[in-house]
């Protein structure tokens, strides 16, 4: 039995259909009483960021084998409890790398251009031109905080966009053929000496609240800051402080703290205009979602098999 708790690309689920007894359920997501009373004989389970894969799900799926992650954050599954009971995860690496690194340099080019600000003032007959006129990222340094697959594919972009590149990842061999690209750098030379930064690491304890005041002070005051990776690696309160004070340039955020991001949580970013904030899409595109939904349907029917 194969259980799908998100939305997953309807051929991928048509697939597993086909090969196995498959129950698509995304509402279950929300529901962690009904999805525990529906895992028993559960042999794979598909998820996304939403649902909770605790130690008490995986000790009431006892014939579970494998869970297939539909994206790469795994802050949302007890990987320890995983590993003791013999439960493979399969996250969808590098299948949508492309759309994240396509949403980091689409707001690095927003941000540094400004221009996203002009509707409200055009419409009422402003012609803010001189507000507008903003930078270009050609020739600007682009750090990155994280060099895995996400991280690897916004520099090849950034770099066809003339930008420099600089990177932060103690985990990343120095001899392996991404740094040849990018230069290595300690996390206060990206905070110090980028002119746009984005996050690409996972939320653990070490880097909870990774940008807190002290090194968002640290940025140049026309820097970017941009956050597709998970909420909670930056304090989103101290940020909202930095973006009032104009201490930097502008942010986009696409992961928060609290998700959904309700209407009190997002309070702290009332009265920014240099702000754009997007509900956990950016490695989320049709195309992707195709790529990421085949990945795991290819790999949770290899492990059944």
């Amino acid at each position: 039995m194969i259980l799908i708790t998100e939305f997953m690309d309807e051929a991928a689920v048509e697939r597993l259909k086909a090969a196995r007894p498959t129950s698509y359920a995304p509402q279950l997501a929300d529901r962690p009483e009904e999805l525990a009373s529906r895992v028993d004989g559960v042999q794979a389970l598909i998820v996304r960021n939403r649902t909770q894969v605790t130690a008490a799900l995986l000790d009431a799926a006892s014939r579970l084998r494998v869970v297939g992650r539909l994206g790469v954050g795994l802050d949302n599954i007890d990987l320890d409890a995983c590993k003791a009971l013999g439960v493979e995860v399969f996250p969808a690496i590098g299948a949508n790398a492309l759309s994240v690194a396509e949403y980091v340099v689409a707001n690095a080019l927003a941000l540094l251009r400004g221009a996203y600000q002009a509707n409200a003032r055009m419409l009422v007959g402003d012609w803010p031109r001189a507000d507008c006129s903003g930078r270009e990222a050609s020739g600007r340094r682009l750090g990155l905080i994280g060099f895995g697959a996400n991280g690897q594919e916004t520099a090849r972009l950034a770099r066809a966009l003339g930008m420099q590149v600089m990177a932060f990842d103690p985990m990343l061999p120095p001899e392996h053929p991404a740094w040849q690209g990018a230069q290595a750098a300690s996390l206060d030379e990206v905070m110090e000496q980028a002119d746009v930064i984005s996050l690409h690491v996972p939320l653990t304890d070490q880097t909870r609240h990774m940008i807190n005041a002290d090194r968002l002070a640290r940025m140049k005051t026309g820097a970017v800051v941009i956050n597709a990776a998970r909420g909670g690696v930056v304090d989103d309160a101290a940020l909202a402080e930095a973006l009032h004070q104009g201490q930097i340039a502008g942010a986009a955020l696409d992961v928060f703290e609290t998700e959904p991001l309700t209407r009190d949580a997002a309070q702290v970013f009332a009265g920014i205009h240099n702000l754009v904030l997007t509900p956990h899409v950016a490695g989320v595109t049709k195309d992707s979602n195709v790529r990421v939904s085949a990945m795991i349907a290819d790999h949770v029917l290899d492990r059944l098999a």
